[in-house]
C-alpha cells in the first residue's frame, strides 16, 4: 500500500511536470530528462530499494545518497518550478529568503545526515514506519534544500557570490567525511539491529558497515568534485565575468 503510494505521487507529480512541460516547452529537453531520472532516483530508494534496509546498512545508505546527493540536483537542473508556472507571490519573501539562505540550507543537511545516524535515533527509525517515512522525507527535503543554492532554479536569487558554493560543498563534505571514518574504521557494528537481522548478502554486518561508509564517503566526494568542476568552469567562463562587470 506504501510502495502504491509512494509510486502514485511520483507519477502525478512526473504528470503535472510533463503537461506544463508541453504546454510551454520554455524548458531544453535535456532539462525535463533530468526531472525525470530525478524522480526516478527518488523512486528507487522508497520502492525497490525499501525492503533491503532493514538487512544491510549499505542499502540504507544507497537510499541516502540517492535521496540527498543523486535525485535532488537532477530534480532542481529541470526546473520544476519554472514549468508548472508557479509564481513569486506563492512563497512570502520572508519565508523564502530564510529557507533559501545558503547558512540554513547546509545546516539543515547536516544536521539531517548526524541526527538521522545516531544510533538510538537510527533504531527508531528502523522499527517504526511512521517514523521511517519521516527519516526519508527529510533526507528528500534537505537534500532539496541543500542543492537550493548551488543549483539556482527559478526563482532563487543568489544571496552569496557563486565562488562561495565552492567553499560550500567542501564544508559539506566534512560531516560526510567524519561519519564516514567512524563507520568504516570501527571495529564493530555501530548499528547492533543488523546483527540480529538475516543477511542478504556474503558480507558480515561489520563489512556490511564498511562497504557502506566507503560507499558514502566516494559518492559525496565524487558528486561534489563534479558539481564544484562545473561551478568552476562557469565562474570563469567570459559570459560570467561579463555579468559580474555589470
Amino acid at each position: 500500500m506504501v510502495a502504491a503510494t509512494i509510486t502514485l505521487v511520483i507519477v502525478l507529480a512526473g504528470a503535472v511536470y510533463l503537461r506544463g512541460w508541453l504546454k510551454g516547452r520554455s524548458i531544453p529537453v535535456w532539462r525535463a530528462c533530468s526531472f525525470f531520472l530525478g524522480l526516478f532516483l527518488t523512486w528507487v530508494p522508497l520502492v525497490p530499494v525499501a525492503s533491503a534496509d532493514s538487512h544491510m546498512l549499505t542499502a540504507h545508505m544507497i537510499q541516502h545518497l540517492l535521496l540527498m546527493t543523486f535525485a535532488p540536483p537532477l530534480i532542481w537542473l529541470g526546473e520544476p518550478l519554472m514549468t508548472v508556472q508557479l509564481r513569486r507571490w506563492l512563497v512570502p519573501k520572508n519565508l523564502g529568503r530564510p529557507l533559501g539562505h545558503p547558512v540554513f540550507c547546509w545546516l539543515a543537511a547536516t544536521a539531517t545526515l548526524i541526527v538521522w545516524h545516531v544510533p538510538a535515533i537510527f533504531q527508531l527509525g528502523m522499527e517504526s514506519p511512521t517514523w521511517h517515512f519521516i527519516e526519508h522525507a527529510s533526507f528528500l527535503i534537505s537534500g532539496l534544500l541543500f542543492w537550493w543554492p548551488v543549483m539556482q532554479p527559478w526563482p532563487s536569487v543568489a544571496l552569496w557570490p557563486r565562488w562561495s558554493m565552492l567553499l560550500y560543498l567542501f564544508l559539506a563534505t566534512l560531516p560526510c567525511d567524519v561519519l564516514s571514518g567512524l563507520l568504516v574504521f570501527s571495529d564493530r557494528v555501530v548499528y547492533p539491529m543488523y546483527l540480529a537481522m538475516p543477511q542478504m548478502g556474503a558480507l558480515s554486518p561489520l563489512e556490511d558497515q564498511e562497504c557502506a561508509a566507503a560507499l558514502m564517503w566516494t559518492c559525496v566526494t565524487v558528486v561534489f568534485l563534479v558539481a564544484g568542476t562545473i561551478l568552476s568552469m562557469q565562474i570563469l567562463s567570459p559570459n560570467h565575468r561579463v555579468q559580474e562587470a555589470v
